[in-house]
């Protein structure tokens, strides 16, 4: 993990994040937990839904997202967490055996009104798939610690 702080998120700045297998077991378990939808949890019923198979839940998507977010975006170093996530749309459905590859652009960065140690980023995050199609779009918010702060 590189050591990343606010003066290195640059507005256009872009980040691949590398890629992630969807797992047709994991899919199951992640939603019979948490989203148990026929579609999610079951893919004999699946089969015959309205997806005609199984498919991941929208906010397993995110969940397998913010894990390549971790790893290879954000910084251990500078990052303090997000105040929210904007426009968050599922494109097409995740299906199990998915190759899910995670692109970042840097839209805004604004140094702390309030707080001059930080500044406020704000990225387009794209997901897509071994076909090349987007399934999940969102703009995130992340607070960074400047490198330097401001006086």
């Amino acid at each position: 993990m590189v050591a990343r702080y606010f003066e290195d998120y640059a507005v256009g700045a872009i980040f691949e994040c590398g890629k992630v297998v969807a797992d047709e077991a994991e899919i199951i378990a992640f939603a019979s937990r948490y989203d148990p939808q026929p579609f999610h949890i079951d893919s004999v019923l699946a089969a015959h839904g309205p997806y005609g198979g199984l498919i991941a839940s929208g906010w397993h998507t995110i969940a397998l997202t913010m894990r390549r977010l971790v790893e290879q975006y954000l910084s251990e170093a500078s990052s303090l967490g997000s105040p929210g996530i904007d426009e968050v749309r599922w494109l097409k459905p995740v299906r199990p055996g998915d190759e899910l590859r995670v692109r970042v652009v840097v839209l805004d960065a604004r140094p702390s009104r309030s707080k001059p140690d930080r500044g406020l980023i704000r990225a387009s995050i794209e997901v897509g798939n071994q076909r090349g199609e987007l399934v999940l779009t969102m703009v995130a918010m992340n607070l960074t610690l400047l490198r330097t702060p401001s006086a």
